[in-house]
């Protein structure tokens, strides 16, 4: 089973995947945070500081893109092919509030004509094989047996299933019989999304679902970024490891972007890290409230030293 860094938003991004895939190789591919192409077929700045161009890279990387337009997303898929990047992957599962609002991410869950379309259109005239994340419905699920046979009409690469609704964003438990649904029914490669933090939870998935082609971890991922090798047989992940991992990424962050804006950014990484840890919440909550690096580097020392890890 195939084992992708999910794509996240503010945490994700080139020098994340950098640090990770150098320090803990074995993810097969990481999904970069989504790249949204206007209409004037342009990218902002922004989303192209996400892309790492592959030539010459090792780090195994496919840009998502959120679009409601057949037209952008062809047009960003032949600039990324031009890049070098081999995949795409297309984004029905955002939450986000602002993204929903446009019609876009999950929102085009609630209007089935409107993904046909976006469907129908984009591979009439792809040319990079086309994965897609989605979630199960906008705010019920009431749609997903019609979903999987939509989905099921097109020469999808890869369907990625996060089983949760918009409504639910990351909260709740998953509805892993929604993912069942879809693993008997749907012709498609899947991977499974959702909820993964353990070694064991990803034997668990391969056990239960044996045709199951790849999981993708987010959250979980973050805070032990060995996962993926202990899932394969190795070494759990060590406090000094965790501390030697966590060292370079805000290393390369401040040499990247600058010390104040590499805090913010371990803010970041430190709300997935800290559940790591036992009886570590007085000093996470500090590492949470930094106003420079310097703190946030002592109280994070403060949590390697004193605090026990959860593994």
């Amino acid at each position: 089973m195939l084992c992708y860094f999910a794509p996240m938003e503010g945490l994700t991004g080139p020098v994340f995947r950098q640090v990770h895939h150098d320090m803990f190789p074995g993810v097969d591919r990481y999904y970069t945070p989504f790249l949204a192409p206007t209409q004037n077929h342009q990218f902002a700045p922004r989303d192209l500081r996400e892309i790492l161009p592959p030539a010459g890279d090792a780090v195994p990387t496919v840009p998502q893109l959120l679009t409601k337009s057949a037209p952008d997303f062809l047009w960003a898929e032949g600039q990324l092919r031009s890049m070098g990047f081999e995949e795409v992957n297309l984004n029905v599962g955002c939450p986000s509030a602002t993204v929903v609002a446009k019609g876009k991410g999950s929102g085009l869950l609630g209007d089935l004509p409107r993904l046909t379309e976006l469907l129908e259109g984009i591979f009439s005239g792809n040319s990079l094989p086309v994965s897609v994340k989605t979630r199960i419905g906008l705010r019920d699920s009431e749609d997903w047996e019609a979903l999987i046979a939509l989905y099921n009409r097109f020469p999808i690469a890869e369907l990625t299933v996060h089983p949760r609704t918009r409504t639910e964003l990351y909260k709740g438990d998953i509805h892993e019989d929604a993912f069942a649904l879809c693993y008997a029914k749907s012709r498609l490669p899947l991977c499974f999304n959702g909820e993964i933090h353990s070694a064991a939870r990803l034997r668990e998935l391969e056990s239960r679902y044996e045709l199951l082609h790849a999981c993708m971890i987010g959250r979980g991922l973050v805070a032990n970024p060995a996962m993926v090798r202990e899932y394969r047989g190795g070494k759990p992940l060590s406090k000094s490891e965790l501390r030697a991992y966590h060292d370079a990424l805000y290393a390369a962050y401040a040499e990247k972007f600058g010390a104040h804006n590499a805090m913010h950014r371990m803010k970041e990484v430190w709300i997935c890290l800290r559940t790591m840890f036992a009886d570590c919440e007085r000093y996470a909550d500090k590492i949470g409230r930094s106003k420079d690096a310097d703190e946030l580097l002592y109280w994070a020392g403060k949590i390697f030293a004193e605090c026990g890890m959860k593994l």
